[in-house]
């Protein structure tokens, strides 16, 4: 099981930080062990560490309507969305 960081930024961090819409859209993807990290020196950079069970999946899934929805709500701009995956 990958472990994947995803950073981008956002447009409120505090209304991103409590959002439940994270859990929400990777919960049923099998996706665990989600964590929230925040750019002390830009607190619009912000990114997610999360244990993947099939990240194939979880790609195709960030290509849905869904997740757009889930990264409207949380003030995600997707344009700068990055995944990093575990080598």
């Amino acid at each position: 099981m990958p472990t994947v960081i995803a950073h981008h930024e956002v447009k409120d961090t505090d209304h991103w930080l409590a959002s439940s819409r994270r859990e929400a859209f990777f919960g049923p993807l099998g996706v665990t062990n989600i964590r929230t990290f925040v750019d002390p020196q830009n607190r619009t950079r912000v990114a997610v560490q999360m244990d993947v069970a099939d990240l194939d999946a979880l790609m195709a899934a960030m290509a849905s309507p869904e997740a757009a929805d889930a990264m409207a709500h949380d003030g995600v701009l997707p344009e700068t969305v990055v995944f990093l995956v575990e080598a």
